[in-house]
C-alpha cells in the first residue's frame, strides 16, 4: 500500500515545476495521468542530448531531462485546442481528485477548463495552477522561466564569487531551483488541500508562482535584509563559497594531490564548540580562546583576519588527511564531488538513490530515485517514465469506459 492510493491526478503540466510536483505525488502512490499534446508531448522529451539509448544502441526520442521528472505516471494524449479534447478533459475531471496545470494565465478559461468551470463538475476538486508570476499582479501575463526568476527573485545577487574577486558577478544555480522548489511547495499545498477535502468535502484553488517561491527561498538572507538591512541600507551580496552568517563555513584549498592538481574541501563549522574542536585539529587551539574568534558573531565580524589564517593552515595538509581528522573530531566537513563521485559514493549507494527501470525501449535504465523513505507506505516504482500517449486507450477505457470503436474515432479525428 502507498500513502496516496486511491488519489487520481490529472496532470496538464509540462517542463519541470509541474512535473516535479506530480512525480512526487506519483511516487507516493497517486495515479497521475499525464496529459500531453498529440505528436510532440512534453517539451522536455526533446531537450537533449543526452537521449535514452534503445536496445539497438541508437538514440531514442526520450531525453534524459524528461525521464528525470516523469516516473510513475501514465501518458494520455489529448488536443486541448479541439472542442472534443476539452470535453474529454471535463469528463475525466469528474473522476479525479486533483488537477494540475502550468499554462499561461487565462488559457484554461479559454478552453473552459478553469477552476470555476471544473469545480462545478467536481466540487471536491483540488485545482493547482503553476505559473511564473501567479494569477494576480502586474506581471501575471508574463511567461515565467526559472533562469529569469532566479535573477528577479534575488538569488543571483547572492550566488557566485564576490564582485571584487576574479570571476565575480551574477551566477545562477546549477539546477533549476525555482522550478524544483515551486514543484515541492505545490506538492505540500496539494496534500494540505486534500486533507481539507477529507474534513469538509470542499475542494479549492491553489495559485503557485515561481517568483513567490524564489522570494520565499531567500530564507535567512531575506530575513537579514528585512530585519536589519533595509533600515540600515545594507543589501546582502555575493559571498562566493562563504556563508553570510557563519564563519568558518566555506570552501578551502588544501594541499594538491600527487599530480599537483589543486584540491579543496568544505569546512562547515556550525557552532562555537565545533570551532574549538577545529582549532585543536588545525594546531591552533589559541584561536578558540581569542576574544575575536571565540563566538560566531565575533568570527563573522573578524572574518577578514580569521579566514586568511585558516586558509594558510589548510594548504599544509592533504584532502584525505583533513577529512579523516575533522570527521574524527566531529567537525562538519566534506569533499566536493563531481557526479561520477557522487553516484559512486558508498553512502549514496547504500541509501538506494539510483533506481533501475525496465523501460519500453531499453532495459536497465538507471535514474535518480525518490529521497522519500516511509516505513509503512514506501514510495512506488510501478511505471517507468511513459512513452508519449502510451496509456491513452487504457486510461480512457478504464476511467471513462470508452469502447474500442469510440477510441478509434477520437484518434481518427485527431482528438487524442
Amino acid at each position: 500500500m502507498n500513502s496516496l492510493d486511491g488519489i487520481r491526478i490529472l496532470d496538464l503540466s509540462r517542463v519541470l515545476a509541474g512535473p516535479w510536483c506530480t512525480q512526487s505525488l506519483a511516487d507516493l502512490g497517486a495515479d497521475v495521468i499525464k496529459v500531453e499534446r498529440p505528436g510532440s508531448g512534453d517539451d522536455t522529451r526533446g531537450w537533449g542530448p543526452p537521449f535514452l539509448q534503445g536496445r539497438d544502441g541508437t538514440d531514442t526520442a526520450e531525453a534524459a531531462y524528461y525521464l528525470g521528472a516523469n516516473r510513475n505516471k501514465r501518458s494520455l494524449t489529448c488536443d486541448l485546442s479541439h472542442p472534443e479534447g476539452q470535453a474529454l478533459i471535463r469528463q475525466l475531471v469528474a473522476h479525479c481528485d486533483v488537477f494540475v496545470e502550468n499554462f499561461k494565465v487565462g488559457d484554461m478559461a479559454r478552453y473552459g477548463l478553469d477552476y470555476d468551470s471544473l469545480s462545478a463538475i467536481n466540487p471536491r476538486l483540488v485545482y493547482c495552477s503553476i505559473t511564473g508570476f501567479g494569477q494576480t499582479g502586474p506581471y501575471k501575463d508574463r511567461a515565467g522561466y526559472d533562469y529569469a526568476v532566479q535573477g528577479m527573485g534575488g538569488l543571483m545577487s547572492v550566488t557566485g564569487e564576490r564582485d571584487d574577486l576574479p570571476g565575480g558577478g551574477p551566477q545562477k544555480v546549477g539546477v533549476a531551483v525555482a522550478d524544483l522548489f515551486t514543484g515541492l511547495y505545490a506538492t505540500v499545498a496539494i496534500l494540505a488541500a486534500l486533507r481539507h477535502v477529507d474534513r469538509t468535502g470542499e475542494g479549492q484553488y491553489i495559485d503557485m508562482a515561481l517568483l513567490d517561491t524564489q522570494v520565499a527561498m531567500l530564507a535567512n538572507l531575506g530575513a537579514n535584509y528585512l530585519v536589519r538591512g533595509q533600515a540600515e541600507g545594507k543589501v546582502p551580496g555575493r559571498m562566493g563559497n562563504a556563508h553570510q552568517n557563519i564563519v568558518p563555513y566555506q570552501v578551502f584549498e588544501v594541499a594538491p594531490d600527487a599530480a599537483g592538481v589543486p584540491q579543496h574541501i568544505i569546512l562547515a563549522v556550525g557552532n562555537d564548540g565545533q570551532f574549538a574542536k577545529f582549532a585543536q585539529v588545525a594546531g591552533h587551539p589559541e584561536w578558540a580562546a581569542d576574544a575575536r574568534y571565540a563566538r560566531n558573531a565575533d568570527r563573522v565580524r573578524h572574518r577578514a583576519t580569521l579566514v586568511p589564517a585558516i586558509a594558510e593552515v589548510m594548504t599544509q595538509r592533504s584532502k584525505s588527511d583533513w577529512l579523516s581528522a575533522l570527521e574524527a573530531a566531529k567537525v562538519p566537513c566534506g569533499p566536493i564531488n563531481n557526479l561520477a563521485e557522487t553516484f559512486a559514493d558508498p553512502h549514496v549507494q547504500e541509501r538506494g538513490m539510483v533506481q533501475t527501470w525496465n523501460h519500453p525501449l531499453a532495459d536497465g535504465v538507471r535514474l535518480v530515485a525518490s529521497p522519500m523513505k516511509l516505513s509503512r507506505t514506501p514510495v512506488r516504482a510501478d511505471h517507468p517514465p511513459p512513452l508519449l500517449g502510451q496509456h491513452t486507450e487504457s486510461v480512457l477505457a478504464e476511467v471513462l469506459g470508452l469502447s474500442a470503436s469510440a477510441l478509434a474515432e477520437l484518434r481518427a479525428r485527431g482528438v487524442v
